[in-house]
């Protein structure tokens, strides 16, 4: 309704203008009314349903919905893996991961087919590589996992932020200010106060541990750079790489948890909980892995790293809940100094972005007043004419009979 009365007062704004411009009485308008037309066309083009501000509300809703989704997914994920990794004693994590990006797979084949989403040509080589790569550092995260204690683990995954952060600045020249990183190391720290404990070193896992953080970084870096530039979603960019990660985890998956936990997947003695498990955790996993795409999309790689180690703390404070694990003072200062963190980097995140959109919006503000303000003295130029046509011709002496 606001919307459509500002667009309505600027139309009869305009239409008034119109007229007086027509009847050559232009000149005459006052400036407080040419200021109303100004201030008037500025505001709509910024407040309309259509607008850069509606705009910036509809993306904000949408990036809240993202994270949201991706949280309680995840989350849920984790405590339906563990159930089933634990307590039934399924180990192999890397083939589970290629029957979850299976079965993501197929469910976007069946809404693609029903047209929820209109699927976009992408480069094949591009599609493949990308997959490729992010099924590689999915079995490099895993490996690293089996061949280095739980601590070096964590530790891995907190270097994928500043690792992210360096990638970048030196090849995408985007820069991070002060207080961002500062956040960030705020936020590092407390995640590594609460979930770091024992740090064993060994040349193999610290490889390993290279080439999962690299792959990772590359990858998510990717996933954000191929949705802005190729002008693809979330879903379609998933719905086309989906195949090739699942292709090199199912291949590698058996051989990979073969190494880890000296078991064959496929001796495994399936029974019907544990099966009812594995589907439960595959359809969870497919909106897992599109609100993965989703988040990284819309924010950044950082953010997403960001918001997985927010799930890393609801997962330890799920755990002590839920599954009564061990829970320590030194696990609530590092969860309570990792959320101070998180707080930190969402504000800057948020007061760096008015700033950019106030900037973004001060030229077109200028040529709005440019354009107006010339409109404005085309009429008065012509409202002069006008009268001028309009005066009575003085008869010379040689018109005269």
């Amino acid at each position: 309704m606001i919307s459509s009365s500002i667009g309505s007062f600027e139309f009869w704004v305009r239409a008034v203008l119109a007229v007086q411009k027509e009847n050559g009485i232009l000149f005459a308008t006052t400036k407080r009314t040419q200021r109303v037309a100004v201030t008037t066309t500025l505001f709509c083009r910024q407040q309309g349903p259509f607008g850069k501000m509606g705009e910036m509300s509809s993306f904000q809703l949408g990036v809240i919905g993202a994270l949201f989704l991706s949280v309680a997914s995840s989350v849920s994920i984790v405590i339906c893996n563990k159930a089933l990794m634990s307590n039934l004693g399924f180990p192999f994590a890397t083939t589970l991961t290629s029957w979850h990006l299976m079965v993501t797979f197929c469910t976007l084949h069946v809404a693609q087919r029903l047209n929820l989403f209109v699927t976009k040509s992408i480069d094949m080589k591009t599609v493949m590589l990308f997959g490729i790569l992010n099924g590689v550092s999915i079995g490099f995260l895993n490996l690293s996992l089996g061949f280095n204690s739980i601590g070096f683990y964590q530790m891995t995954k907190l270097a994928i932020i500043p690792f992210t952060v360096l990638l970048e600045t030196i090849f995408l020249k985007k820069q991070f200010s002060q207080k961002i990183k500062f956040s960030l190391f705020l936020l590092l720290v407390g995640v590594a106060i609460a979930s770091v404990t024992d740090l064993q070193l060994n040349f193999v896992g610290t490889i390993l541990s290279l080439l999962a953080i690299i792959t990772t970084c590359v990858g998510q870096i990717l996933t954000n750079t191929i949705q802005k530039k190729l002008n693809v979603s979330s879903t379609q960019l998933l719905y086309q790489s989906a195949p090739f990660q699942a292709a090199i985890l199912f291949v590698s998956g058996p051989v990979v948890d073969q190494m880890l936990t000296k078991q064959s997947v496929f001796a495994y003695k399936y029974s019907p909980l544990v099966l009812a498990f594995i589907i439960l955790s595959c359809l969870i996993a497919v909106s897992v892995n599109f609100s993965t795409f989703l988040v990284i999309g819309k924010t950044s790689p950082v953010t997403y790293q960001v918001l997985g180690h927010l799930k890393t703390c609801l997962v330890l404070g799920f755990g002590y809940t839920l599954l009564h694990d061990p829970f320590t003072g030194r696990n609530i200062v590092g969860i309570l100094v990792a959320i101070f963190g998180m707080g930190l980097y969402s504000y800057f995140c948020t007061e760096e972005n008015k700033k950019k959109q106030l900037a973004s919006d001060l030229p077109l503000a200028s040529q709005v007043k440019d354009k107006d303000s010339s409109a404005l003295l085309a009429g008065k130029n012509t409202g002069n004419q006008n009268e001028e046509n309009n005066e009575p011709k003085k008869l010379s002496k040689d018109s005269v009979i």
